[in-house]
């Protein structure tokens, strides 16, 4: 018994001494851990502060709708869904990675907007930590800086990205996961790669194939990140200096995934037939587009005001013209001046080249869409502005710590600097509150640019949605004030019309537009509902057979062409028609009035009851209008 316990308090006396031994090995890591993993964890923090309203927001009718509200696609995580991520070139993007994340949002949340929006702050709010760590890199790299005044410039260049108001567009749209989520690959893609510049042997082959892992999955989640084999070039010839034939065999793979994602980004919007065509806008505007695009970022970023959801493309572009001609100007003195500074300040002609280059893919040149620029587009770009504040802000760092000015100007600088922070993140938490919904932020963007006529359209559709058909109305002609070569604000009032209970006014504002836009079934088969309105049975016909010719798999056009065979005396087939609309759309309710209204006239009353069952579930209403006539033949 003795010896036993003996022996017990010996091996608790040697657990001890080995703990002791231990204890101070133990201490420093927790301490490196503290002092590796504080400052990205309070930047993430603040970071999600800043953005914290935009769980509070909605999904809005700009894509959301297409993307998200309506969409059946992407609901959920099995094989069928899988197999919809990787094949739908949906609005002109293949982004597989970005339709998983909301296939987990909906196996999460169902559509509650508030798990979607959390998803983007997350991911937005790690960036921020990534973004730290690629930005400490690269001031080591570029700069002399180190310890105390390199961690300062790291932290203000990130706060100086994440908190600008230019990201609330990426953070609070839904529909722009894409952007937050790529951003967050292609900052730790860089991360990797610099990491590998200065690793040896096995370890630099896991970091390069680490690196070309997270650029796949930056290209599958926005084609945009298609430029970083050029950025890694310009980062191997400033800061790294090591350019030379290895560095470019490097390259290869990560060149054929950028060209990779060039040409399905480019096929994408061209099956969608989004890309803007030459004749329309030639060169000579592209020219002057470019330039504006190069000037407008750079002024948004020093001067974070009237941003709005759109800045509209006008209907022409003069090079010449004032608006586009000054930018021109000014770009090029910044660039002859950052070129004759090059071995003096080779930092300035590097951020310039990586903002020239992140701009490339979006500042139209290939042109897709109605806007001259985007706030979203800012956000890689934006990355370059950031590091070069931060390494400024580093060297005034280490001139204060040296003494290099007096205390108070030193004391001035530091609490300029914050408070330059507190405003910039108080303009991004108000931004971001403007997405909050349709309503708020078509007002907004008026407010912001009173003359963009697509602007006036989207705020109508939301008015006429909620049965403020005179308001609508306002907006749409307002657009056309605006905007004659916009054929779309005809179709819109063709609509506003036919809601109205105004056939003839209906009939000839679809008329109008068809003329611009002969091949719009959606139009098509608008006029002819509302010629079947004015008993013109078979023009009507007649237009719903060229729909159908142009969209044969759209319920609604299927829908319409079934009504024009039943008001023409072809029933049977017009029940053909309404059984492959509800085949595709079975809750859409429209389809199952009509099944049930010509399966009543043709003496199929079991069918015509059971549609009415199914329609009392979807749309009582349409129930009611119905129900009592096939009540009484039966």
């Amino acid at each position: 018994m003795i010896t036993q316990s003996g022996s017990i308090v010996a091996g608790a006396t040697e657990a001890r001494v080995a703990t002791h031994r231990w204890a101070p090995t133990l201490g420093r890591l927790w301490q490196r851990a503290l002092t590796v993993w504080a400052i990205p964890v309070v930047l993430s923090l603040v970071t999600l502060i800043a953005f914290s309203p935009v769980v509070w927001n909605g999904f809005v009718e700009w894509d959301d709708q297409i993307n998200i509200t309506e969409n059946l696609g992407y609901r959920g995580l099995g094989l069928v869904q899988f197999k919809y991520f990787f094949t739908t070139l949906l609005m002109g993007h293949w982004i597989p990675i970005t339709w998983m994340t909301f296939g987990l949002d909906y196996v999460l949340w169902g559509m509650n907007p508030l798990g979607y929006h959390l998803t983007n702050l997350i991911v937005y709010a790690a960036s921020a930590a990534a973004l730290y760590f690629m930005t400490l890199l690269v001031l080591r790299k570029a700069t002399t800086l180190h310890g105390a005044a390199l961690r300062i410039g790291a932290i203000a260049g990130t706060l100086f990205f994440t908190l600008h108001p230019l990201r609330a567009e990426s953070v609070a749209w839904v529909t722009e996961r894409r952007d937050v989520l790529s951003g967050l690959f292609f900052f730790l893609t860089i991360t990797a790669y610099l990491k590998m510049s200065d690793a040896r042997g096995r370890r630099r082959a896991w970091l390069l194939a680490g690196a070309l892992g997270l650029y796949i999955l930056a290209l599958t989640s926005k084609a945009s990140v298609m430029v970083l084999p050029a950025v890694l070039i310009l980062l191997d010839v400033y800061p790294l200096r090591r350019f030379d034939r290895w560095t470019l065999l490097e390259k290869i793979p990560f060149a054929v995934l950028g060209v990779a994602g060039a040409a399905v980004t480019y096929y994408a919007q061209n099956a969608n037939r989004f890309i803007t065509p030459l004749e329309r806008y030639p060169l000579s505007a592209r020219v002057g587009m470019t330039f504006y695009g190069l000037w407008f970022y750079v002024e948004k970023t020093v001067f974070p005001l009237k941003l709005s959801p759109l800045y509209e493309l006008p209907a022409k572009v003069h090079p010449l013209a004032w608006r586009f001609l000054l930018p021109a100007v000014a770009v090029s003195i910044i660039g002859v001046t950052l070129v004759a500074l090059r071995r003096r300040w080779p930092a300035g002609l590097a951020t310039g080249m990586y903002y020239a280059f992140t701009l490339g893919p979006v500042i139209g040149i290939v042109h897709s869409g109605h806007q001259l620029t985007h706030d979203r587009y800012s956000y890689l770009p934006g990355v370059g502005l950031a590091v070069l504040v931060g390494g400024l802000v580093g060297v005034l760092a280490r001139q204060i710590a040296a003494g290099a000015f007096n205390p108070r100007i030193g004391q001035a600088l530091t609490a300029t600097g914050v408070l330059l922070a507190a405003g910039l993140a108080t303009l991004s938490f108000q931004q971001v509150q403007i997405w909050r919904d349709t309503d708020s932020l078509w007002r907004y963007a008026l407010e912001s640019e009173p003359s963009c006529s697509i602007c006036h359209e989207n705020m109508g559709l939301y008015l006429g949605g909620h049965g403020l058909l005179e308001q609508a109305r306002e907006h749409f002609e307002r657009s056309l004030a605006l905007r004659p070569d916009q054929a779309n604000a005809h179709n819109l009032l063709g609509w506003t019309h036919a809601f109205k209970g105004e056939p003839k006014e209906a009939a000839a504002a679809f008329e109008t537009y068809l003329k611009r836009r002969p091949n719009d079934a959606i139009a098509l088969a608008n006029l002819a509902s509302v010629l079947m309105t004015l008993q013109r049975s078979q023009e009507a016909l007649t237009l719903m057979q060229r729909a159908e010719k142009l969209r044969p798999n759209s319920p609604f056009v299927l829908m319409n062409l079934g009504y024009a065979l039943g008001e023409t005396g072809h029933k049977d087939e017009a029940l053909r028609y309404f059984r492959r609309a509800i085949s595709i759309k079975w809750d859409m309710p429209q389809p199952w009035f009509g099944f049930a209204r010509f399966s009543n006239e043709t003496g199929r009353h079991s069918a015509a009851l059971s549609a009415l069952g199914i329609l009392q579930m979807l749309s009582p209403e349409l129930a009611r209008r119905i129900g009592p006539t096939l009540l009484e033949t039966w």
